[in-house]
């Protein structure tokens, strides 16, 4: 199966989910225009009490779709938009790309700088959808499944339908971390 959009959502409200759009585009260096998490500097409200002159990495969230039957499995019900994402994607491994991998959407590119470090919020959303989300592995180590984050490095218009092409960086590739 291809890589593809599946949906894209944004919200100019802080609010946990982002109502699905016909399209979204994206600006260079800032974001979805009109979004809430839009800019520079960090938009996130638990980042900004920290120290809001940190750069902006988690301009963009991406979430595969994928995700969505994994937990349904489990009696949870989510849909594209549902957990705070701007692109919901079918056929990528999103959480296997290294850091630094440019994705081509649309007219768009995208950096992956790390994964989203979910939140009790999802909880709010669905009592226990967090165990769902975050977890470890066979080792112990903290798995966290709840997509990605990027930052823009060309902006466009990101539509559902559109296919995604992947770019890795130069080896040594660095996996994942919380952004």
């Amino acid at each position: 199966m291809n890589a593809h959009v599946t949906a894209v959502s944004s919200n100019e409200e802080y609010s946990f989910t982002k109502p699905n759009r016909e399209s979204i585009t994206l600006l260079t260096g800032l974001g979805v225009e009109g979004d809430v998490h839009a800019g520079v500097t960090v938009k996130h409200r638990s980042r900004v009490a920290q120290d809001p002159t940190q750069p902006n990495l988690r301009q963009v969230h991406l979430m595969h779709e994928e995700l969505f039957a994994e937990v349904g499995e489990d009696g949870f019900e989510v849909a594209p938009g549902e957990l705070g994402e701007n692109i919901t994607t079918r056929g990528i491994d999103l959480l296997g790309l290294p850091t630094g991998t440019l994705l081509r959407i649309g007219d768009a590119v995208l950096e992956v700088t790390g994964l989203r470090n979910p939140c009790v919020q999802i909880d709010h959303f669905q009592d226990g959808l967090l165990k769902q989300v975050v977890g470890r592995d066979e080792a112990g180590n903290l798995v966290r499944k709840a997509g990605i984050m990027s930052v823009v490095r060309e902006g466009g218009v990101v539509r559902p339908g559109d296919p995604i092409e992947v770019e890795l960086p130069s080896e040594p590739h660095r996996p994942l971390e919380r952004v």
